[in-house]
């Protein structure tokens, strides 16, 4: 049965994502705003699906400690669900993530209209410098930031060197930093096929203060708590 909800699950996608895409690069004329609640309505669709086919639900926990202005989420990343269902639970948003996420047909132009800030990590000081300067317009322009500072997505129980680009970002431009940890990976796996039912819960921390802080401490910070949550959200992994 997990196999079939998966498939039609696979199946509905295809036949959304086509006309989704096209919606999408006939927005590009609209104010940022405008265009990122159209597009962001294929995420809706694709996480209503797959609760209502595969079964997944989920609940949060935490919203009291959202800051009234714009913040740079730094949060774990386990599974594609968190890329669509942080843009339910959460304001407006953008993402941090690699240039080549654009070249992908059809996710990948949609994804370009939604104003992300796409940097070339082979730069190095460069891609910093357009960090902070993309970073601190779409702050100014009433967006958040979606950090993953491990880089790429990781399984349940495991974990990588969290990287300071987010943290460097929001020191840099004094934006409080919201942590979140969650457990998506157990429903929808890295990279798998099969689409487990349950519910998946997403933890949202205390806000932290980057006035003040260097990226180190900053990141530091989330880290910490991320990964106390993880070992209470993922006990078996």
């Amino acid at each position: 049965m997990t196999a079939l909800r998966s498939a039609l699950f696979a199946l509905a996608l295809v036949v959304i994502t086509p006309p989704y895409a096209l919606l999408a690069l006939c927005s590009w004329v609209l104010p940022r705003l405008v265009r990122y609640r159209i597009i962001s309505g294929w995420s809706h669709c694709a996480v209503w699906l797959a609760r209502w086919i595969c079964g997944i639900r989920w609940q949060v926990e935490g919203l009291e400690h959202l800051p009234r202005r714009p913040a740079v989420i730094l949060a774990k990343h386990q599974s594609a669900w968190e890329t669509l269902a942080f843009q339910i639970i959460f304001p407006p948003q953008v993402y941090l993530l690699k240039r080549e996420l654009l070249w992908i047909p059809f996710f990948g132009w949609g994804l370009a209209m939604m104003s992300p800030i796409a940097i070339d990590r082979a730069r190095g000081r460069a891609a910093l410098r357009q960090l902070a300067a993309r970073g601190a317009e779409r702050l100014a322009q009433g967006f958040w930031i979606v950090v993953f500072p491990e880089g790429t997505r990781t399984a349940p129980g495991r974990r990588r060197k969290y990287q300071l680009g987010g943290a460097w970002l929001a020191a840099r431009t004094q934006a409080p930093v919201v942590p979140v940890a969650h457990n998506a990976g157990l429903r929808w796996p890295r990279n798998g096929f099969l689409k487990r039912p349950g519910v998946i819960t997403v933890r949202i921390g205390p806000t932290i203060d980057s006035t003040g802080r260097t990226p180190e401490a900053i990141n530091a910070l989330a880290e910490t708590w991320i990964e106390e949550q993880q070992h209470a959200l993922c006990p078996s992994s």
